[in-house]
């Protein structure tokens, strides 16, 4: 039994005491500390989280503010317009502040997982830009033009790095076991065990199952009865009363409800009413999977909640500046990395194992199932493709994909290619021809798509990229279960802010060298 669970026990002790001693009042209040407690530490370090969010977007605003006045001006600081400027620096964290409270990028229900909040504190600095101009404008402001064009952007990038590196520190708390939030899992045994081990694989998650609810006739509910064999305690079954009793008893402060007959509306709507009073949180599971909520929108029929799934944006204008950024971005990548690339090829050539062409040539699929031929710094012996099939009994991968961490076959410098994803980079040749993206799935073999059951083939709809999902998650060490999934859910929930995330994600990747081989 945990201490939350034991202090709980003792308070409702307590409390029932003071019920015998007729001190109603008092048994009340006790008994609703009691029941809050785990809610209430939720609370204090989500409260604490957003305080901080608050005094670092302030802080970083006053700088960029000061440093935008500097950039356009220099240093006199005497001069009438710099006073003005001054002046107008002093307003510039508070109604940055502002703007961030009113587009919701203080909302705790955004600030800890997911893109929402940094795609709000971008709709907070188009409001700010706009109020800035409709007041220069309205009240014949002598504002440099200048100055919101610099201070906007630089409080913009100060701010998403601010808001990056306090969600880090908190995401390595949770990876440490701390500041979770305790969670009750009800529904029927499959999903709640594939739920309440998929969050304990991955903590980023920031929840901690303390314990399950299961039908009454569950076999697994007798397996897990008193947590047994590691897994949550069985706190009753799917009947509301006995599930409210269940948070309660666990010091648990969100409930997760998973679809089963039990819990239609009505019973979903009591388990509300009696969880209310404590601020328990109950969160509703559907049934998709890997889908984002640009794609979902709740809209009432009769009455009901029905959740709507829009189609994944594969087509038209997505499509068309998707394919826009991917030849601007190839472009710029190529004319900046040229004479790069030219030391790479030159190192490949000298070093031992430079017999061969400095390029790779092979053949990819693409989109819609079109092969093309994909260009990558050779990083093997000439040699390579004939001694596959004498080392396939080696692989250490599981799936179609075959790698192997001490691939014989790998030049030395090859390997210290692979390592910082170096090799991959006169992919930007298939970028400019129109045979890739900068950012998709990982460009599969023939071989591998002819062994592509209904769900990988998703994988086609869109090209290939030269990082994506994978490459950010873990590389090669990612089971193939794992890179097909994060290559759908790519698929399904594209959006450009999910490609420039995945851009800038990359960089760290690469840096880290972490997972290829």
């Amino acid at each position: 039994m945990t201490d939350t669970q034991t202090m709980t026990d003792t308070h409702r002790i307590t409390a029932i005491r003071h019920e015998d001693d007729d001190s109603g009042v008092t048994a009340v209040l006790s008994r609703i500390a009691a029941d809050n407690q785990a809610g209430f530490a939720r609370v204090n370090w989500e409260t604490g989280y957003v305080r901080l969010a608050v005094l670092g977007d302030a802080l970083v605003a006053a700088v960029a503010a000061v440093l935008a006045i500097y950039f356009r001006f220099g240093q006199t600081w005497d001069s009438p317009w710099n006073r003005n400027h001054l002046a107008i620096a002093l307003l510039f964290p508070v109604g940055w502040v502002v703007m961030a409270l009113l587009t919701g990028a203080y909302d705790s229900r955004c600030m800890f997982l997911g893109n929402d909040e940094y795609a709000r504190i971008l709709r907070a600095a188009l409001w700010l830009t706009a109020i800035m101009a409709f007041a220069s404008y309205m009240l014949n402001l002598n504002i440099s033009r200048a100055y919101p064009l610099i201070s906007i952007p630089m409080v913009v990038t100060l701010t998403l790095a601010h808001r990056y590196l306090l969600r880090r520190v908190l995401h390595r708390r949770w990876e440490n076991g701390r500041l979770l939030r305790r969670i009750i899992v009800a529904g029927h045994e499959q999903a709640v065990w594939e739920l309440t081990a998929q969050l304990r694989r991955e903590r980023r998650h920031g929840m901690q199952v303390v314990g399950v609810c299961l039908p009454t006739e569950s076999k697994l509910a007798k397996t897990m009865l008193g947590g047994a064999h590691g897994h949550p305690k069985v706190y009753g079954s799917l009947d509301v009363d006995e599930v409210a009793n269940a948070v309660a008893a666990s010091g648990s402060d969100t409930i997760i409800v998973l679809p089963c007959p039990e819990f239609g509306s009505s019973a979903v709507r009591r388990l509300a009413w009696k969880l209310e009073r404590d601020e328990i949180d109950v969160i509703l599971a559907s049934a998709l999977i890997d889908v984002t909520g640009d794609r979902t929108t709740i809209r009432p029929v009769v009455g009901l909640p029905l959740l709507h799934l829009e189609h994944a944006k594969l087509k038209g204008g997505s499509r068309l500046l998707k394919a826009a950024v991917d030849f601007c971005g190839g472009l710029l990548g190529t004319l900046v990395l040229l004479p790069f690339l030219a030391v790479l090829g030159l190192l490949i050539k000298l070093t031992p194992g430079g017999r061969g062409p400095v390029i790779f040539r092979q053949t990819r699929v693409g989109r819609n199932g079109v092969p093309f031929t994909l260009y990558k710094f050779r990083t093997m012996h000439v040699d390579a493709e004939s001694r596959l099939q004498s080392l396939r009994a080696h692989n250490d991968h599981d799936g179609s994909l075959f790698k192997m961490r001490e691939d014989p076959r790998i030049t030395p410098i090859g390997r210290w290619l692979r390592k910082y994803s170096l090799d991959e980079l006169p992919q930007l040749i298939n970028v400019l021809k129109g045979e890739m993206s900068l950012v998709g799935p990982r460009p599969p073999l023939p071989r591998e798509v002819a062994e592509y059951g209904f769900e990988m083939r998703r994988r086609l709809l869109v090209k290939p990229g030269l990082t994506g999902l994978w490459q950010v998650s873990g590389r090669s060490d990612l089971p193939w279960a794992e890179a097909v999934r994060l290559d759908v859910h790519y698929v399904e929930n594209w959006s450009l802010w999910m490609d420039l995330l995945i851009l800038v994600r990359t960089a760290g990747a690469v840096l880290k060298g972490t997972g290829a081989y």
